[in-house]
């Protein structure tokens, strides 16, 4: 099987797992000139940009490891594309969560990190 399949599969597990959880998701794969967001959604109040990482083996490396500064910085700027693309208030609340995932478990981090763009 293919990583895009892998992805593909692991993105709707995850979108499944969220919506379980109170989340509607707006968006998957948003992509722009900046980068990729897997999901964008909504939760409660807050607009919610998912990272979305999958480990066959969770002994090697913590998916969630695996959204590293650079990363975090390309998924704000993308974010601040989103936002102005889709005419959302700029007092919106707004947050950055992953989806660590292995074939046991799916571990969602809730504000995994700061926004990391130019400003909002």
């Amino acid at each position: 099987m293919n990583k895009r399949k892998i992805g593909k599969e692991q993105e709707d597990r995850a979108a499944a797992h969220l919506e379980s959880l109170g989340y509607r998701i707006l968006e998957k794969n948003f992509c722009c000139r900046f980068g990729e967001i897997d999901l964008i959604a909504e939760q409660e109040d807050y607009l919610v940009f998912v990272e979305v990482k999958y480990r066959t083996d969770p002994q090697i490396s913590d998916p969630a490891s695996a959204v590293n500064y650079k990363k975090q910085q390309r998924i704000s700027r993308t974010a601040d594309y989103y936002r102005v693309r889709c005419k959302i208030a700029s007092d919106r609340p707004c947050r950055f969560d992953v989806v660590a995932e292995t074939p046991d478990e799916i571990r969602v981090y809730q504000n995994a990190f700061p926004y990391r763009g130019n400003g909002w």
